[in-house]
């Protein structure tokens, strides 16, 4: 049994012998006041049973028929509990206008066992109060917040039935309905405030100032370039979260996907309560470079593009890049895709911007292969490294290895460079190895040369 239970639980047995208790006090004295607390008692004892099994129901985790938990139970309960208040306190009023305009005539007592008994009801009412309003904040238990909310507007009542008693004995006959009147007053000031916020949370009533945190928050995470729309709602202990931001465009998806649970870690450290949902919507900055939307445009596409170029020919722009295209394919279905890349760029860049593809056949995902004989590699080496003297800053050919496919050979190397030297010089370099090493074995398919600094 976990909290929120024992606490309903605790509640059931004291609105049980409270109301008992009352009832037979308000029938011996013929107090109205009395019998007022004990009817509110009744139905407090009424709403704790509601709310225990409410309480209940709601920890139930959602399923395929409440996708959203069981959380709102506890509002509906709440709602009951609201209808019942107000339909007593109509009773009490109209009862206790009757006996003060003298429709009605009622001897009252105010003997010593109404005095003990109001006495302890406060008693009662003040300590179970603040248990469940403790248990409430820390479970976020809508349903407990109203008990709390109903015991410590029924200590107020009591207090002034205790009043009305006093008046009563010292010969003031109409202080006991006058205090039934305090007592119905008190049953709907607590009626109207737990209606409206059990009415806020079934219409999905946003929590006051809920939305401007979570903004705010989105807002500090890196990479979150806009904030679009949020959205929240209470369900029981459970804060529904939506969440729209914007991201660039030209973010990989394991980066986007990174930036939500952050955002979503960021969120439930201020609110630990929230349930989170975030979509992303990638959004053109006007930092992206020309290449960075082209790029875009042949992710988007579902295309493979690199070495693209970006030129300014007389103030007009000029675009151009390596397609690559299944190497099975005809040309005419090749030259299909390649119109469609530079259709989508023009669209994107500008109808005069000068668009250029060229294509080469795709890589195939998985080569099947094997290492070549320790000749045939020790052949290669030799080479590369005679080769290798032949240019300038580039030494130190190392990790040779050649493979053998149903395509040709492949030819992985290593090499030392001056580490001064910028990237462009470096790939002239390699680039110019890998050519003279296919001249001298044209059997050999394709040369990759990783370069690394001298030390």
């Amino acid at each position: 049994m976990n909290a929120k239970e024992k606490a309903a639980l605790g509640s059931i047995v004291a609105s049980a012998g409270l109301a008992a208790a009352k009832a037979v006090i308000g029938l011996l004295t013929g107090s109205l006041a009395i019998l007022s607390e004990a009817g509110h008692s009744l139905i407090d004892l009424s709403a704790t049973l509601l709310t225990y099994f409410a309480v209940r129901i709601s920890g139930k985790p959602a399923d395929a028929e409440h996708q959203f938990g069981h959380g709102k139970v506890e509002s509906v309960t709440a709602l009951a509990e609201t209808a019942l208040l107000f339909a007593l306190a109509c009773v009490v009023i109209w009862e206790a206008v009757q006996r003060l305009i003298g429709a009605q005539t009622h001897a009252v007592e105010a003997t010593p066992a109404a005095f003990v008994i109001i006495s302890g009801s406060i008693a009662v009412d003040f300590f179970r109060a603040r248990v469940l309003r403790r248990v409430a904040k820390a479970t976020s238990s809508e349903a407990l917040e109203a008990d709390a909310l109903h015991f410590a507007s029924d200590m107020w009542s009591s207090v002034a039935v205790l009043i009305g008693l006093v008046g009563v004995a010292t010969g003031f006959k109409w202080a006991d309905a006058a205090a039934a009147i305090v007592v119905a007053v008190f049953i709907c000031i607590a009626g109207w405030r737990l209606g409206r916020r059990t009415i806020d949370t079934l219409t999905d009533t946003a929590p006051a100032g809920v939305s401007e945190r979570v903004a705010a928050i989105a807002r500090q995470v890196p990479g979150v370039v806009a904030v679009e729309r949020v959205r929240a709602r209470p369900a029981g202990a459970v804060l529904f979260v939506e969440l729209g931001v914007g991201v660039s465009r030209t973010l990989p998806l394991d980066r986007v996907t990174a930036i939500k649970q952050q955002l979503t870690n960021a969120i439930r450290t201020e609110l630990p309560s929230a349930e989170v949902t975030i979509t992303t919507e990638p959004l053109a900055l006007d930092t992206e470079t020309v290449r960075e939307r082209v790029m875009v445009i042949a992710r988007d596409l579902g295309l493979a593009i690199h070495h693209v170029a970006v030129q300014t020919i007389a103030a007009n722009l000029s675009v151009s890049a390596d397609l690559e295209i299944e190497g099975t394919q005809s040309l005419s279905a090749a030259h299909e895709v390649a119109s469609r890349l530079e259709q989508a760029v023009r669209d994107e860049l500008g109808s005069e911007v000068e668009v250029e593809t060229h294509i080469e056949p795709l890589p195939a995902d998985v080569l099947s292969g094997r290492d070549a004989t320790a000749e045939r590699i020790s052949e290669v080496g030799d080479v590369l490294s005679s080769l290798a003297v032949e240019i300038p800053d580039l030494a130190e050919v190392h990790d040779v290895r050649v493979r053998e496919t149903p395509d040709g050979e492949i030819v992985n190397f290593h090499c030392r460079v001056d580490p001064t030297l910028s990237v462009a010089a470096v790939h002239d370099m390699v680039d110019a190895l890998e050519r003279r090493l296919r001249r001298r074995f044209p059997t050999i398919r394709r040369v990759i040369g990783h370069a690394e600094p001298r030390r």
